[in-house]
């Protein structure tokens, strides 16, 4: 009998500091992508649609609203759990509003990333604060 051994990403974290600009967006999405492509076991299209769509709306939160010049971000990956952690220098926790369904000014996010986790918490800092999402494998 042969047995087949089966990696499981259990290594270090996937993580880049941005400038609290624009293109911060783009930049953790291509980031997010190898992160995905890397991963062995691979996970599903759905999965993997899932965790760009948390990061990209979790910096397009930082760049919109949060105080500060940089945002990091950070990937792991675990046998079950995918961990999506992004930083900013803002110390105040996000707001919920009411999604503006006519004038295009958001609302839709916060609420997005935490339908789509399994669990996310919020860690406030006298220097900032530290949004966590844990995404089923």
């Amino acid at each position: 009998m042969r047995t087949q051994q089966i990696r499981l990403d259990d290594g270090p974290p996937e993580t880049a500091t941005f400038d609290k600009e624009p293109q911060a967006v783009t930049d953790a999405r291509d980031l997010t992508r190898g992160f995905i492509a890397g991963l062995t076991p691979a996970v599903g299209d759905q999965t993997a649609a899932s965790i760009e769509l948390v990061v990209s709306e979790l910096i397009t939160n930082v760049v919109r609203h949060a105080r500060g010049a940089l945002c990091s971000l950070r990937l792991q990956a675990r046998a079950d759990v995918i961990t999506v952690m992004v930083s900013d220098a803002d110390p105040r926790a996000p707001q919920e509003r009411t999604p503006d369904l006519v004038g295009g000014t958001g609302g839709f996010g916060w609420p997005m990333v935490r339908n789509l986790a399994e669990a996310v918490s919020v860690t406030l800092g006298a220097t900032g604060k530290t949004i966590r999402a844990e995404l089923a494998r």
